[in-house]
């Protein structure tokens, strides 16, 4: 079997929708690190409320900007791949 042509639009969803989780994971660790500079700043009386919006913000940007990049991306490699796979044939692969 070789894969001759990708469709852009369809690398570029599945590109996005990995971004996506990506960017929720660095979210999550972008929010507890936060929080816990945010817990060490109201310790010292000050920047807790900005810390923390930067957390709950993290978890809502960081998806949206790599999902966005990420189908951006994926549409950009697969019209590489289909002028590189007209020029070469395209990927071999065997499967069962």
């Amino acid at each position: 079997m070789i894969i001759k042509r990708i469709d852009p639009v369809s690398a570029g969803k599945i590109s996005g929708i990995i971004g996506v989780a990506i960017g929720l994971i660095a979210g999550v660790f972008f929010f507890l690190f936060s929080s816990m500079f945010a817990g060490a700043m109201a310790h010292q009386g000050s920047g807790f409320a900005g810390a923390m919006f930067g957390g709950v913000a993290g978890i809502v940007v960081l998806p949206l900007f790599y999902g966005v990049f990420g189908f951006i991306g994926g549409l950009v490699q697969a019209f590489i791949y289909n002028l590189a796979a007209g020029w070469v044939g395209g990927i071999r692969v065997e499967a069962e």
